[in-house]
Protein backbone atom coordinates (compact mmCIF):
# COMPACT_ATOMS: atom_id res chain seq x y z
CA UNK A 1 0.00 0.00 0.00
CA UNK A 2 1.17 3.65 -0.53
CA UNK A 3 3.44 5.10 2.05
CA UNK A 4 1.61 7.58 4.46
CA UNK A 5 4.59 9.80 4.06
CA UNK A 6 4.32 10.20 0.85
CA UNK A 7 1.41 12.42 -0.10
CA UNK A 8 2.75 15.08 -2.86
CA UNK A 9 1.44 12.45 -5.75
CA UNK A 10 -1.50 10.69 -3.56
CA UNK A 11 -4.94 10.52 -6.06
CA UNK A 12 -7.87 11.88 -4.84
CA UNK A 13 -10.85 9.27 -4.18
CA UNK A 14 -13.28 11.09 -2.01
CA UNK A 15 -15.58 11.72 -5.07
CA UNK A 16 -15.39 8.35 -6.50
CA UNK A 17 -16.38 6.93 -3.11
CA UNK A 18 -19.20 8.93 -3.10
CA UNK A 19 -20.41 7.40 -5.89
CA UNK A 20 -19.82 3.87 -4.98
CA UNK A 21 -19.69 3.87 -1.45
CA UNK A 22 -23.11 4.49 -1.03
CA UNK A 23 -24.54 0.52 -0.51
CA UNK A 24 -25.89 -1.82 -2.62
CA UNK A 25 -29.73 0.02 -3.08
CA UNK A 26 -27.59 3.37 -3.18
CA UNK A 27 -24.64 2.67 -5.20
CA UNK A 28 -24.19 4.22 -8.64
CA UNK A 29 -21.76 2.78 -11.28
CA UNK A 30 -18.76 5.52 -12.09
CA UNK A 31 -17.89 6.29 -15.92
CA UNK A 32 -15.71 3.90 -17.71
CA UNK A 33 -13.44 7.03 -17.86
CA UNK A 34 -13.53 7.28 -14.34
CA UNK A 35 -13.29 3.95 -13.83
CA UNK A 36 -10.13 3.64 -15.46
CA UNK A 37 -8.56 6.43 -13.78
CA UNK A 38 -9.62 5.11 -10.43
CA UNK A 39 -7.98 1.75 -11.40
CA UNK A 40 -4.66 2.56 -12.42
CA UNK A 41 -4.12 4.83 -9.65
CA UNK A 42 -4.95 1.83 -7.06
CA UNK A 43 -2.19 -0.03 -9.85
CA UNK A 44 0.37 2.82 -9.78
CA UNK A 45 0.21 2.96 -5.86
CA UNK A 46 -1.49 6.71 -5.55
CA UNK A 47 -4.27 5.86 -3.61
CA UNK A 48 -3.99 6.19 0.36
CA UNK A 49 -4.43 2.91 2.15
CA UNK A 50 -7.72 4.51 3.94
CA UNK A 51 -9.14 5.66 0.37
CA UNK A 52 -7.82 1.80 -0.82
CA UNK A 53 -9.77 -0.18 1.56
CA UNK A 54 -12.61 2.61 0.91
CA UNK A 55 -13.07 1.53 -3.11
CA UNK A 56 -12.29 -2.30 -2.70
CA UNK A 57 -14.94 -2.60 -0.07
CA UNK A 58 -16.84 -0.50 -1.97
CA UNK A 59 -17.09 -2.81 -5.18
CA UNK A 60 -17.03 -5.79 -2.92
CA UNK A 61 -20.20 -4.58 -1.92
CA UNK A 62 -21.61 -2.88 -4.83
CA UNK A 63 -20.19 -4.85 -7.27
CA UNK A 64 -18.92 -4.20 -11.04
CA UNK A 65 -21.02 -3.53 -14.06
CA UNK A 66 -19.95 -4.85 -17.30
CA UNK A 67 -18.64 -1.48 -18.13
CA UNK A 68 -16.97 -0.88 -15.13
CA UNK A 69 -15.46 -4.26 -15.24
CA UNK A 70 -14.15 -3.22 -18.84
CA UNK A 71 -13.14 -0.54 -17.88
CA UNK A 72 -10.48 -1.76 -15.16
CA UNK A 73 -9.86 -4.44 -17.53
CA UNK A 74 -8.07 -2.16 -20.06
CA UNK A 75 -6.28 -0.11 -16.74
CA UNK A 76 -5.29 -3.97 -16.11
CA UNK A 77 -4.05 -4.73 -19.46
CA UNK A 78 -1.79 -1.57 -19.83
CA UNK A 79 -0.08 -2.19 -16.58
CA UNK A 80 1.96 -4.84 -17.82
CA UNK A 81 3.95 -6.10 -21.42
CA UNK A 82 1.74 -8.53 -23.14
CA UNK A 83 3.41 -12.03 -24.58
CA UNK A 84 4.30 -12.61 -27.93
CA UNK A 85 4.88 -15.93 -29.50
CA UNK A 86 6.13 -16.88 -33.19
CA UNK A 87 3.37 -18.14 -35.61
CA UNK A 88 1.88 -21.54 -34.91
CA UNK A 89 -0.81 -23.79 -35.73
CA UNK A 90 -2.48 -22.75 -32.63
CA UNK A 91 -3.51 -20.14 -31.00
CA UNK A 92 -1.81 -19.46 -27.55
CA UNK A 93 -4.13 -20.44 -24.50
CA UNK A 94 -4.24 -18.76 -20.85
CA UNK A 95 -5.39 -20.77 -18.16
CA UNK A 96 -5.66 -18.75 -15.03
CA UNK A 97 -5.18 -20.49 -11.68
CA UNK A 98 -6.33 -18.54 -8.55
CA UNK A 99 -8.53 -20.61 -6.65
CA UNK A 100 -6.65 -24.46 -6.04
CA UNK A 101 -8.49 -26.97 -4.77
CA UNK A 102 -9.74 -28.18 -1.52
CA UNK A 103 -11.84 -30.92 -1.88
CA UNK A 104 -11.34 -32.34 -5.47
CA UNK A 105 -7.79 -32.66 -6.74
CA UNK A 106 -6.49 -29.96 -8.51
CA UNK A 107 -6.29 -30.89 -12.75
CA UNK A 108 -5.45 -27.61 -14.11
CA UNK A 109 -2.01 -29.04 -14.75
CA UNK A 110 -3.29 -32.10 -16.18
CA UNK A 111 -5.40 -29.95 -18.63
CA UNK A 112 -2.08 -27.79 -19.74
CA UNK A 113 -0.25 -30.92 -20.06
CA UNK A 114 -2.85 -32.78 -22.44
CA UNK A 115 -3.32 -29.39 -24.42
CA UNK A 116 0.68 -28.77 -24.41
CA UNK A 117 0.73 -32.87 -26.04
CA UNK A 118 -1.67 -31.67 -28.90
CA UNK A 119 0.28 -28.60 -29.89
CA UNK A 120 -1.24 -25.88 -28.23
CA UNK A 121 0.79 -23.50 -26.43
CA UNK A 122 -0.47 -23.04 -23.09
CA UNK A 123 -0.03 -20.22 -20.25
CA UNK A 124 -1.19 -21.31 -16.68
CA UNK A 125 -0.55 -18.35 -14.47
CA UNK A 126 -1.39 -17.73 -10.95
CA UNK A 127 -0.86 -17.56 -7.40
CA UNK A 128 1.89 -19.96 -5.84
CA UNK A 129 0.31 -20.51 -2.69
CA UNK A 130 -2.98 -20.62 -0.84
CA UNK A 131 -3.17 -21.46 2.85
CA UNK A 132 -5.65 -24.21 2.99
CA UNK A 133 -5.62 -24.94 -0.92
CA UNK A 134 -3.39 -27.12 -3.43
CA UNK A 135 -2.41 -25.04 -5.99
CA UNK A 136 -1.40 -25.83 -9.34
CA UNK A 137 2.28 -23.80 -8.97
CA UNK A 138 2.55 -26.55 -6.33
CA UNK A 139 1.94 -29.83 -8.78
CA UNK A 140 4.06 -28.24 -11.05
CA UNK A 141 6.80 -28.04 -8.72
CA UNK A 142 6.62 -32.00 -8.19
CA UNK A 143 5.86 -32.27 -11.97
CA UNK A 144 9.49 -30.93 -12.03
CA UNK A 145 8.22 -27.83 -14.40
CA UNK A 146 9.61 -24.60 -13.11
CA UNK A 147 8.30 -21.63 -12.36
CA UNK A 148 8.94 -18.98 -14.90
CA UNK A 149 11.11 -15.49 -13.83
CA UNK A 150 10.74 -13.32 -15.96
CA UNK A 151 9.00 -12.55 -19.54
CA UNK A 152 11.20 -13.81 -21.66
CA UNK A 153 11.15 -17.50 -19.31
CA UNK A 154 7.63 -17.03 -20.40
CA UNK A 155 8.07 -16.86 -23.98
CA UNK A 156 10.98 -19.72 -23.92
CA UNK A 157 8.75 -22.15 -22.10
CA UNK A 158 5.78 -21.89 -24.66
CA UNK A 159 8.03 -22.16 -27.27
CA UNK A 160 10.55 -24.72 -25.89
CA UNK A 161 7.77 -27.48 -24.19
CA UNK A 162 4.31 -25.17 -25.49
CA UNK A 163 3.71 -24.79 -21.40
CA UNK A 164 4.58 -22.26 -19.13
CA UNK A 165 3.75 -21.37 -15.39
CA UNK A 166 3.71 -17.92 -14.65
CA UNK A 167 3.39 -16.70 -11.36
CA UNK A 168 1.40 -13.34 -11.21
CA UNK A 169 3.81 -11.31 -9.43
CA UNK A 170 5.98 -11.98 -12.55
CA UNK A 171 3.15 -11.66 -15.88
CA UNK A 172 1.86 -8.69 -14.00
CA UNK A 173 3.38 -7.63 -11.07
CA UNK A 174 0.97 -4.42 -9.92
CA UNK A 175 -2.32 -6.63 -10.28
CA UNK A 176 -0.04 -9.10 -8.03
CA UNK A 177 0.24 -6.38 -4.97
CA UNK A 178 -4.07 -5.86 -5.18
CA UNK A 179 -4.53 -9.59 -5.02
CA UNK A 180 -2.14 -9.57 -2.22
CA UNK A 181 -4.43 -7.23 -0.30
CA UNK A 182 -6.99 -10.11 0.39
CA UNK A 183 -5.24 -11.36 3.07
CA UNK A 184 -4.62 -8.45 4.51
CA UNK A 185 -8.19 -7.37 4.36
CA UNK A 186 -9.85 -10.39 4.53
CA UNK A 187 -12.19 -10.78 1.53
CA UNK A 188 -11.47 -10.76 -2.38
CA UNK A 189 -11.16 -7.95 -4.09
CA UNK A 190 -11.97 -6.43 -8.25
CA UNK A 191 -8.51 -7.82 -9.02
CA UNK A 192 -9.39 -11.44 -8.38
CA UNK A 193 -12.23 -11.37 -11.23
CA UNK A 194 -9.31 -9.32 -13.16
CA UNK A 195 -6.77 -12.08 -13.52
CA UNK A 196 -9.90 -14.28 -14.28
CA UNK A 197 -10.53 -12.80 -17.63
CA UNK A 198 -7.21 -11.50 -18.29
CA UNK A 199 -5.46 -11.02 -21.75
CA UNK A 200 -1.53 -12.19 -21.78
CA UNK A 201 -0.87 -12.22 -25.49
CA UNK A 202 -0.41 -10.15 -28.37
CA UNK A 203 -1.90 -10.94 -30.58
CA UNK A 204 -4.66 -12.02 -28.62
CA UNK A 205 -4.87 -15.66 -27.66
CA UNK A 206 -7.79 -17.85 -26.62
CA UNK A 207 -8.87 -17.50 -22.54
CA UNK A 208 -10.27 -19.91 -20.39
CA UNK A 209 -12.74 -18.20 -18.04
CA UNK A 210 -14.63 -19.50 -15.08
CA UNK A 211 -17.13 -18.70 -12.57
CA UNK A 212 -18.58 -19.85 -9.15
CA UNK A 213 -21.87 -17.94 -8.84
CA UNK A 214 -24.29 -17.79 -11.48
CA UNK A 215 -24.64 -14.26 -12.08
CA UNK A 216 -21.03 -13.75 -12.64
CA UNK A 217 -22.15 -15.88 -15.96
CA UNK A 218 -24.24 -13.12 -16.88
CA UNK A 219 -21.84 -10.22 -16.23
CA UNK A 220 -19.19 -11.94 -18.02
CA UNK A 221 -20.96 -12.77 -20.99
CA UNK A 222 -22.10 -8.96 -21.06
CA UNK A 223 -18.66 -8.40 -20.87
CA UNK A 224 -17.26 -9.93 -23.90
CA UNK A 225 -20.63 -9.54 -26.00
CA UNK A 226 -20.88 -5.46 -25.54
CA UNK A 227 -17.19 -5.02 -25.46
CA UNK A 228 -14.91 -5.86 -28.35
CA UNK A 229 -11.67 -4.78 -26.42
CA UNK A 230 -12.01 -7.07 -23.56
CA UNK A 231 -13.44 -9.75 -25.80
CA UNK A 232 -10.76 -9.74 -28.32
CA UNK A 233 -9.32 -13.07 -28.66
CA UNK A 234 -12.38 -14.81 -27.47
CA UNK A 235 -13.36 -17.07 -24.43
CA UNK A 236 -14.81 -20.26 -23.11
CA UNK A 237 -16.61 -19.66 -20.33
CA UNK A 238 -17.82 -22.43 -17.77
CA UNK A 239 -18.60 -23.18 -14.23
CA UNK A 240 -15.03 -23.75 -12.93
CA UNK A 241 -14.45 -26.75 -10.57
CA UNK A 242 -14.05 -25.19 -6.81
CA UNK A 243 -12.98 -21.73 -9.20
CA UNK A 244 -10.46 -23.37 -11.39
CA UNK A 245 -10.95 -23.42 -15.24
CA UNK A 246 -10.87 -26.99 -15.45
CA UNK A 247 -13.44 -29.73 -16.42
CA UNK A 248 -15.16 -31.24 -13.35
CA UNK A 249 -15.09 -34.83 -13.50
CA UNK A 250 -18.14 -35.74 -11.84
CA UNK A 251 -20.53 -34.09 -14.35
CA UNK A 252 -20.75 -32.14 -17.39
CA UNK A 253 -21.27 -28.26 -17.65
CA UNK A 254 -22.28 -26.05 -20.26
CA UNK A 255 -19.43 -24.79 -21.90
CA UNK A 256 -19.66 -21.23 -24.08
CA UNK A 257 -17.55 -19.75 -26.84
CA UNK A 258 -18.06 -16.06 -26.78
CA UNK A 259 -16.14 -14.45 -29.36
CA UNK A 260 -17.32 -11.30 -32.10
CA UNK A 261 -20.42 -10.39 -29.87
CA UNK A 262 -21.52 -13.85 -30.16
CA UNK A 263 -22.51 -15.93 -27.21
CA UNK A 264 -22.16 -19.79 -28.86
CA UNK A 265 -22.80 -22.93 -26.58
CA UNK A 266 -20.73 -25.33 -27.60
CA UNK A 267 -21.17 -27.64 -24.69
CA UNK A 268 -24.24 -28.04 -23.49
CA UNK A 269 -25.53 -28.73 -19.62
CA UNK A 270 -25.54 -32.68 -18.73
CA UNK A 271 -26.50 -33.83 -15.60
CA UNK A 272 -24.73 -36.35 -13.53
CA UNK A 273 -26.24 -39.64 -13.58
CA UNK A 274 -26.21 -42.53 -10.90
CA UNK A 275 -25.28 -44.85 -13.25
CA UNK A 276 -22.25 -43.44 -14.20
CA UNK A 277 -19.50 -45.34 -14.52
CA UNK A 278 -16.53 -43.61 -11.39
CA UNK A 279 -13.86 -41.69 -12.79
CA UNK A 280 -10.51 -42.86 -11.91
CA UNK A 281 -8.50 -39.70 -9.83
CA UNK A 282 -5.97 -39.49 -7.39
CA UNK A 283 -6.04 -40.90 -3.96
CA UNK A 284 -5.62 -38.18 -2.32
CA UNK A 285 -5.66 -34.36 -3.23
CA UNK A 286 -2.27 -33.37 -2.04
CA UNK A 287 0.40 -31.75 -4.28
CA UNK A 288 2.73 -34.74 -4.36
CA UNK A 289 -0.08 -37.25 -5.03
CA UNK A 290 -1.61 -35.32 -7.41
CA UNK A 291 1.33 -35.07 -9.39
CA UNK A 292 2.14 -38.75 -9.76
CA UNK A 293 -1.38 -39.39 -10.53
CA UNK A 294 -0.94 -36.59 -13.56
CA UNK A 295 2.00 -38.43 -14.76
CA UNK A 296 0.79 -41.82 -14.73
CA UNK A 297 -2.13 -40.05 -16.92
CA UNK A 298 0.18 -38.71 -19.28
CA UNK A 299 2.29 -41.92 -19.51
CA UNK A 300 -0.60 -43.94 -20.08
CA UNK A 301 -0.70 -45.69 -17.11
CA UNK A 302 -4.02 -44.37 -16.54
CA UNK A 303 -7.51 -42.68 -17.93
CA UNK A 304 -7.69 -39.69 -19.06
CA UNK A 305 -11.33 -38.17 -17.39
CA UNK A 306 -14.20 -38.35 -19.93
CA UNK A 307 -14.82 -34.81 -19.02
CA UNK A 308 -11.52 -33.47 -19.60
CA UNK A 309 -10.85 -35.02 -22.69
CA UNK A 310 -13.15 -33.40 -24.28
CA UNK A 311 -12.57 -30.16 -23.02
CA UNK A 312 -9.18 -30.84 -24.35
CA UNK A 313 -11.10 -31.37 -28.23
CA UNK A 314 -12.67 -28.37 -27.71
CA UNK A 315 -9.95 -26.00 -26.73
CA UNK A 316 -7.93 -27.52 -28.97
CA UNK A 317 -10.62 -27.36 -32.04
CA UNK A 318 -11.25 -23.50 -30.96
CA UNK A 319 -7.57 -22.68 -30.75
CA UNK A 320 -6.55 -24.19 -34.11
CA UNK A 321 -5.39 -21.36 -37.03
CA UNK A 322 -7.36 -22.28 -39.79
CA UNK A 323 -4.86 -23.25 -42.64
Amino acid sequence: MTDSADTANLFPCARYIKEIGRGPNGARALTAEDTRTLYTAMLDGRVADLELGAVLLAYRVKGETADELAAMLAGAQASFEPLHLPHAAFRPVSIPTYNGARKQPNLVPLLALLLAREGVPVLVHGVTEDPGRVTSAEIFTHLQIPHARSHADIEDGLAERRLAFAPIEVLAPKLAHLLSLRRRMGVRNSTHTLVKILQPFAPAGLRLVNYTHPPYRDSLTQLFNTHPAAAEGGALLARGTEGEAVADTRRQVQVDWLHNGICETRVPHERSSPDAPEVELPEARDAATTAAWIAAVMRGEAPVPSAIERQVELIVDVAKIPA
